[in-house]
């Protein structure tokens, strides 16, 4: 009997590297949104937005976040279209950067409203992680 030729199993394919790092950086981003989204549900946050009495409180502040939150969604189309060795750096580079803020986040958020805050952190962190790691094991050309 021919093992080849299971018909119970289902047929894979090896997914690229940069489709891999493409679709972890999208992950992480959507968990980025969902953590400020949820964040509105906290009491006395959207007061803080309304009066000013919030973390980004001036035009300065609010544009580094802003630039800071567009490194990882530029890096979903980055991923895709740079050339191996810039787009590897880039991956660890940004990935290594954003896993230990994330843990940073994650520890200072240790409250019971901010529960699902260090959850998602977390889960950040995980998934920056194996954006480092993919990149660091970046397949060798022939």
């Amino acid at each position: 009997m021919d093992t080849k030729h299971n018909t119970n199993s289902l047929k894979d394919f090896e997914v690229n590297i940069k489709i891999k790092l493409a679709f972890l950086w999208t992950s992480v981003t959507l968990c980025y949104l969902y953590g400020d989204y949820f964040e509105l549900y906290v009491p006395q946050k959207t007061a803080g937005l309304v009066n000013g009495a919030n973390l980004l409180d001036n035009p300065v502040k609010l544009f580094m976040a802003a630039f800071l939150l567009a490194i990882p969604a530029v890096m979903v189309f980055f991923s895709i279209l740079l050339e191996p060795k810039i787009n590897r750096f880039l991956n660890i580079l940004f990935g290594v950067f954003f896993t230990l803020i994330m843990v940073l986040i994650a520890f200072t958020s240790l409250t019971p409203w901010r529960s699902f805050y260090v959850f998602l952190a977390l889960l950040e962190s995980v998934i920056t992680t194996l954006i480092v790691l993919y990149a660091w094991k970046w397949p060798k050309g022939a």
